[in-house]
């Protein structure tokens, strides 16, 4: 396998709304468990994986991000960042407009607001089609899944989906039609699975969506007990 990519994209634009009133003033992906932000946790395990270069997008309340993670030095990383304005652009605007950040070649993302441990090392630097996507067994929350997978082959629906886990390389050419704006992800994603264009491998690991304050608590208490 091809060395990991050595660039990433942290998605952390949402509004954060099934989280109020947590995240009236705070972005959803600075709220800590087990002692520090969700972000930092995705930036260690980047760095941990030969990440050098970050890009963060962001919206409301953004600049408490810039504000808390600065250059990102301290986490062995470069930051640089996407802003969006108050209005986010969704997940596939979002990527489409940092692409001038992100370079030519696959890049990694993750969702900022999901918890994990997964090793980023272990992601394919080059692709042999336009996605390659983490997946996790599907949580109580999204007991259907999302996407079928057939031996390393992601599918449009499957006898057995699972559920995608908002990790994933890219490569800038599955976004070459889109003009900038507001768009979600998922789409194209379909749209380049339905041309074998998308391989994925499962994760049996610490997988969390913090999509809610209840998570958000248990999942702090998991980390902060004593090992």
């Amino acid at each position: 396998m091809n060395a990991a990519p050595s660039v990433a994209m942290v998605l952390a634009a949402g509004l954060g709304t099934r989280m109020r009133p947590l995240t009236d003033k705070v972005p959803k992906p600075l709220l800590e468990v087990g002692g520090k932000p969700l972000l930092v946790w995705h930036l260690e395990a980047l760095a941990r994986a030969g990440v050098r270069d970050v890009v963060i997008n962001h919206s409301r309340n953004g600049q408490r991000i810039e504000d808390a993670l600065g250059d990102g030095t301290r986490f062995g990383v470069r930051i640089r960042y996407s802003p969006e304005g108050e209005t986010p652009l969704d997940t596939g605007g979002g990527i489409r407009r940092a692409l001038p950040l992100l370079g030519e070649k696959p890049f990694i993302i993750v969702n900022g607001d999901v918890f994990t441990d997964f090793d980023f090392s272990r992601l394919p630097g080059e692709l042999p089609g336009l996605a390659h996507l983490v997946m996790v067994p599907n949580p109580p929350h999204n007991p259907e899944g999302d996407f079928g997978l057939a031996g390393d082959v992601v599918l449009d629906g499957g006898q057995t989906n699972m559920t995608y886990s908002g990790i994933a390389v890219l490569h800038p050419d599955l976004f070459r039609d889109c003009p900038d704006g507001a768009f979600p992800l998922v789409p194209l994603l379909r749209d380049a699975m339905g041309r074998r264009l998308v391989t994925g491998e499962s994760f049996e690991g610490r997988w969390v969506d913090v999509g809610t304050p209840e998570r958000l608590r248990e999942l702090d208490t998991w980390l902060s007990a004593p090992s």
